[in-house]
């Protein structure tokens, strides 16, 4: 979902250097895979296109930090009470 973003850090020597892949417009999302010794990090649409890809040596990365918008809980919907349903609110 649009805001989601993953940051990676990455040993580059003397230093460490940080990158953030974000999902920029709405229905994309951030997507993580480690295969063969490659993280990539990629932007996908909704319908499955990769937008943009992000990949690292699996053994230069030091930290791999997602970081996921906070999502609206369904009983904090508008019209939805806490109760159990069939349990008279009177009694």
């Amino acid at each position: 979902m649009k805001g989601d973003r993953v940051e990676i850090v990455v040993d580059a020597g003397d230093t460490t250097r940080t990158y953030e892949v974000v999902a920029s417009r709405a229905g994309r999302r951030v997507e993580t895979a480690v295969r063969r010794g490659v993280v990539e990090v990629s932007e996908v649409t909704r319908s499955g296109s990769v937008v943009r890809t992000a990949r690292f040596m699996a053994n230069r990365v030091l930290a791999l930090v997602e970081q996921p918008i906070p999502r609206e809980d369904s009983s904090e919907k508008a019209g939805q009470s806490g109760r159990p349903l069939g349990e008279d609110p009177e009694t």
